[in-house]
């Protein structure tokens, strides 16, 4: 429960917020919106010492040196999310289209599904949000869903990480050309079969043709020789 955590170390220590930020895991801007009371939920502080996961002497080293990094003495107990859409508190309910706007304006890249997951929200109301067609679009306001408290910053920079990842072209290797993406290779294969193919029956038809002439040809000059030198009719004696 970093939140929770958190807001315990700020109510009652003097660390900074980098340290707090730091070993819970979460972005500064979270920690300082906690310690002004601008974040939109309150969190019940959870006792990091009780739990085993910090001692007063770690606490009093933090404090004593803003540069130190606290050292976790016993890890948290993992929770495993289970399957399904992200819960969101109902208080919060009403912020996810404000949340939504923001990614679709910031991050274009990030995609329905991925939002789906951080928000907690349906490909339906992503997508009248971004055509503009939601029943409430007139007061739908961008805000960042970390300050929210939708999501975490951790979980948003691997979200458009992993989005940037999947759009960005693949780099060349030092010293080679980058390779110049004409089409499928297996279509092109295809289009040169093809080719082949019609100009071979092209060719076929040409030398069929070809032949018809020069047999029509030859018959026509048999029939012009026969009748310039016709052949005598046979007598008694020849016969």
């Amino acid at each position: 429960m970093p939140h929770a955590t958190a807001s315990w170390l700020v109510d009652n220590t003097a660390l900074s917020f980098t340290q707090i930020a730091e070993f819970c895991g979460l972005h500064i801007l979270e920690v300082q919106a906690m310690a002004d009371d601008l974040a939109s939920s309150k969190y019940t502080g959870r006792d990091p010492v009780h739990s085993g996961e910090l001692t007063h002497e770690e606490i009093e080293r933090g404090q004593a040196d803003p540069e130190y990094s606290l050292k976790m003495q016993k890890a948290p107990v993992d929770v495993s999310r289970t399957k399904g859409p992200r819960y969101t508190p109902v208080s919060k309910r009403q912020d996810k289209p404000d949340g939504i706007a923001w990614i679709l304006r910031n991050h274009p890249e990030i995609s329905d599904a991925q939002i789906g997951r951080l928000i907690g929200t349906t490909r339906n109301t992503i997508n009248a949000i971004r055509e503009r067609s939601h029943w409430n679009i007139a007061n739908i306001q961008p805000k960042d869903p970390v300050t929210l408290g939708l999501c975490s910053q951790r979980e948003l920079d691997a979200a458009v990480a992993k989005a940037a990842k999947r759009v960005a072209p693949a780099e060349p290797v030092e010293g080679e050309e980058a390779p110049v993406v004409v089409g499928d290779p297996r279509d092109d294969k295809e289009k040169l079969i093809e080719e082949l193919r019609k100009e071979r029956e092209e060719a076929a038809k040409a030398a069929a043709q070809a032949a018809q002439e020069a047999e029509a040809e030859a018959w026509l000059e048999a029939k012009r020789e026969a009748e310039a030198n016709p052949e005598p009719e046979p007598d008694k004696d020849s016969i």
